[in-house]
């Protein structure tokens, strides 16, 4: 992935009500950027650390800019949340998981009966659906999710076990955007209920790929699958 216009360089001021960071421009100005990470961002937020912030191409945009990025542990850890699931299309469409088969066909945001998944991929005889889920927290060599209790992931899950009982192929894709860490785990001590929900996803036959990505300001690009541990620790 690409970011299609060249990203601007600042320091994080702080992060508040979520949704929102003041970031210090080279320049000296002062820029409200939007924050689409709605979690706790645990183990990625250091003030005065290295930003970089991708500005919008809509003029009625009430914040200009959104934050893409953040320099932490030396190496780029990336925070947008909406990048995920242009990487994970990306990824199916260049065929980067050698365990996926050839897709005729991929689509974004498809809709399942009252939930809808982020990309179903065709192939002659199978549909594929897949949830993807961005991964920022980081604890000693362990990229976990979810950094904040997940409701929603749990209903993703659940929606996933359903899917393969009525014969459809199933996936879930977890973008790790760092470097730092060498396995992909769930958080068991911030969302047990999720970290259950999903051994119980994988006896039924759901898919799990946790994919560690290079995150650069002039774009995100695959590197490895990551080894992944279901065990309590």
């Amino acid at each position: 992935m690409t970011f299609p216009e060249p990203l601007i360089h600042g320091r994080l001021v702080k992060r508040y009500k979520r949704f929102l960071a003041d970031i210090l421009l080279d320049n000296g100005k002062v820029v409200t950027a939007h924050c689409t990470n709605s979690g706790s961002m645990k183990s990625c937020l250091e003030e005065n650390a290295e930003v970089f912030i991708s500005p919008s191409s809509n003029p009625n945009r009430k914040l200009p800019f959104t934050w893409e990025m953040i320099w932490i542990n030396n190496g780029w850890v990336g925070i947008n949340t909406s990048n995920p699931n242009r990487i994970a299309f990306e990824i199916l469409k260049n065929q980067w998981i050698d365990e996926l088969p050839n897709f005729k066909t991929i689509r974004r945001e498809v809709k399942y009966g009252d939930s809808r998944f982020d990309i179903l991929g065709d192939t002659d005889n199978q549909k594929w659906f897949f949830e993807v889920k961005n991964v920022t927290l980081k604890e000693g060599q362990f990229a976990r999710f979810p950094d904040a209790v997940s409701i929603r992931g749990q209903k993703h899950l659940n929606a996933l076990i359903k899917a393969k009982a009525e014969g459809y192929q199933v996936a879930m894709i977890y973008i790790i955007q760092r470097t730092d860490v060498d396995i992909f785990a769930p958080a068991w001590s911030i969302d047990p209920v999720y970290a259950k929900e999903l051994i119980k996803a994988f006896n039924a036959g759901v898919k799990l790929f946790a994919v560690q990505v290079n995150v650069s300001p002039e774009s995100i690009e695959p590197l490895r699958l990551l080894a992944i541990d279901l065990i309590q620790r």
